[in-house]
């Protein structure tokens, strides 16, 4: 029996080594592979906390994979991209028909997987009494046409508006511009704090100001950091309804709101694959469109795109 034992601990250990020397090239670097290797990644940096957690429990599984994310706005990620920096890209939106040319003069095919739905969060500091937000009073606030919250209710005290979001060419920014003012240029009243957490500084400590983020940097409530940013500002609900009746037709971003389409700021999030093999890029991939990477989604607060969300209505 003891025999048996030895035997079988030389055949696991014999089995290990083999495997080493396999994924071991001569310069003593583990090869690129699905599960192995080094990869640079870049990520629109609204998504931060979600891909943090991504690639941290990804490494944590496969031991010899590293990946490292570049965090930038969107336009210098697609940038990245373009010119082959990275050939891993996390956006909220598809290539262009332009941006696909570039890849096709390059002889790529880039492919995108839809691995979840986002929302657009807005924030005001805690002294406004303004938190409800018909559509309308949205686009009128950055379109410009209402630059005073007076104007928007004459019950609330506070006078110029001020528009923050994180950076100018922030997929925030451009989800303003394309999907609330038609493309129209931003007001002259906005203001860009550089990063997420320093917009949240900027609402927290500016009565006038209204912040634009990405939801997944409040909406995870296990997280201490998220936690921590809700105490310092107020979260907007906003109505499609014209002339709502009730606060109940107001919606914040919450998991269900978003998933049962009733949050109006919603968008998609893909990552965008340029491997022209299967390397640890698509290992990535697939682990983040897989069960345990839309489970992460899913407790993040965000709606998985291959995993049902559960809905519970209390009475």
């Amino acid at each position: 029996m003891a025999g048996l034992k030895i035997n079988r601990l030389n055949y696991l250990l014999a089995a290990s080594m083999a495997w080493l020397v396999m994924s071991c090239n001569q310069s003593g670097k583990v090869d690129n592979t699905p599960t192995s290797g080094e990869l640079k990644i870049g990520v629109d940096e609204s998504f931060e906390p979600i891909l943090e957690s991504q690639v941290n429990t990804f490494e944590g599984i496969y031991k010899y994979a590293s990946i490292t994310p570049s965090y930038k706005a969107e336009g210098a990620i697609v940038k990245d991209l373009l010119n082959d920096s990275i050939r891993i890209a996390v956006l909220s939106r598809e290539l262009s028909a332009d941006e696909k040319a570039v890849f096709e003069k390059q002889k790529k095919i880039p492919r995108v997987t839809k691995i979840a739905v986002d929302a657009i969060a807005l924030i005001v500091n805690n002294n406004n009494p303004d938190t409800l937000l018909t559509m309308e009073q949205v686009k009128s606030l950055f379109s410009g046409k209402v630059n005073n919250w007076n104007k928007l209710n004459s019950k609330n005290p506070l006078q110029n508006v001020t528009i923050v979001f994180d950076n100018n060419s922030s997929s925030t920014a451009r989800f303003v511009k394309d999907s609330l003012l038609n493309k129209v240029p931003l007001p002259a009243n906005t203001f860009a704090a550089n990063s997420n957490k320093a917009l949240i500084d900027y609402v927290a400590k500016n009565n006038n100001a209204i912040g634009v983020i990405g939801v997944n940097w409040i909406s995870d409530q296990d997280d201490s950091t998220a936690v921590g940013f809700l105490k310092k500002v107020k979260v907007v609900g906003i109505s499609s309804d014209p002339a709502p009746l009730t606060t109940e037709s107001y919606y914040q971003p919450y998991q269900a709101y978003i998933a049962q389409a009733v949050y109006p700021l919603r968008r998609n999030l893909y990552i965008i694959n340029t491997e022209g093999r299967a390397g640890l890029g698509t290992g990535f991939v697939a682990f983040v469109a897989g069960d345990q990477g839309q489970r992460i989604i899913l407790k993040s607060g965000l709606v998985p795109a291959t995993m049902p969300v559960r809905i519970v209505g209390l009475r």
